[in-house]
């Protein structure tokens, strides 16, 4: 039988499998951060196509902190009514939707390096690179306001139905700003130990828990090197996850980089280390992405437990129904959409 088509429970919320869709932006928001039909057609399709986990892309909690003009928003009740439309229909088609929340931080408006109507803001005024905005570094009561902005646009997520929320504390956002000694010389209680430098996710956390219901779950994703050194290395990452678990965070997506302009080593299966070392040394499950592409790789990763679920992104927009032609790879017969069965291959 494949492990990478069993069942995950997270709380109350049963995953059919332990294929997810990882968030990527599709900039293709209006300048209000509303869900377009374009979403609802990309998204559905992935649950159609048989993926258990829709995270969908980097979601702003506040409009100055969007990584471009056209990511979605969830600052406002206005978003709430399209961001439900496309839950429904994913969650009638069988999977679980859940809502990457996100403040870009530095790093926002980034089609124009940080030149938005507004002055990107940041633990320090660092610029992320020599040709980039100088951020202005937030006060303690600016950082009261981010706070209440994850809080908020979580109550809206709930109101929307998401089955689960992500934070979104990697790729050199905001809370990675924080987290990172490279984009963190404060000297207040936010920074220089990692006990500090993590108290900004760990408030974030806090507020969500507060707010977001006991039965359903909460996720992280963090990245686990910041490829540099000098920089966060992966055990930083173990710390912070533990000190995640022991706040109600479910999971921790593992990823890396973002917080500095360099290339990382890629190849395929590369992050699935950070995954693996997280989940046996801070005892919480994870997802495993990064170049994950066949469904033998998918496979020995759940089935080794190197991770508790694997992410897809640039193979879900080649293959929106890879779940349906991993699961025939493998050997394991699952249900097709009644719509489709027709064409579904015989055993």
């Amino acid at each position: 039988m494949s492990e990478l088509f069993t069942s995950l429970r997270l709380r109350d919320v049963t995953l059919r499998n332990r294929i997810a869709m990882s968030p990527m932006c599709m900039y293709s928001a209006g300048e209000d951060g509303l869900a377009t039909d374009w979403h609802l057609a990309h998204l559905a399709a992935r649950a159609i196509g048989g993926v258990g986990l829709i995270i969908t892309e980097a979601t702003a909690v506040d409009p100055c902190g969007r990584i471009t003009l056209n990511d979605l928003g969830l600052w406002s009740d206005a978003h709430i009514a399209p961001l439900a439309r496309i839950a429904r229909l994913c969650q009638s088609q069988g999977a679980a939707m859940c809502c990457q929340l996100a403040h870009a931080g530095r790093k926002a408006w980034s089609e124009t390096k940080g030149k938005g109507p507004t002055r990107p803001v940041a633990p320090s005024a660092l610029a992320f690179d020599h040709d980039w905005v100088l951020p202005h570094e937030l006060s303690q009561t600016e950082l009261d306001g981010v706070e209440s902005a994850f809080r908020a646009a979580v109550q809206r997520a709930l109101t929307a139905g998401l089955d689960a929320v992500e934070i979104h504390a990697a790729h050199g956002y905001l809370l990675h700003q924080f987290l990172s000694p490279l984009s963190n010389h404060r000297t207040d209680e936010y920074g220089g130990s990692l006990e500090n430098r993590a108290r900004m996710l760990l408030r974030v956390v806090d507020a969500v828990r507060q707010v977001w219901p006991e039965r359903k779950p909460l996720l992280v994703r963090l990245s686990c090197t910041d490829w540099v050194a000098g920089g966060l290395t992966i055990d930083d990452l173990v710390q912070v996850a533990q000190w995640l678990k022991e706040r109600g965070v479910d999971l921790v997506d593992c990823s890396s980089g973002g917080n500095v302009p360099v290339v990382p080593p890629t190849e395929p299966g590369y992050q699935v280390p950070f995954a693996e070392r997280i989940r046996r040394e801070a005892g919480i499950l994870t997802m495993a992405v990064g170049l994950i592409t066949t469904p033998e790789m998918a496979e020995e990763v759940v089935r080794d437990g190197r991770a508790d679920m694997v992410a897809l992104g640039r193979e879900l927009l080649r293959h929106p129904y890879w779940p349906l032609e991993a699961a025939r790879v493998l050997g394991e017969d699952i249900e097709w959409p009644k719509q489709y069965v027709r064409a579904k291959p015989a055993p």
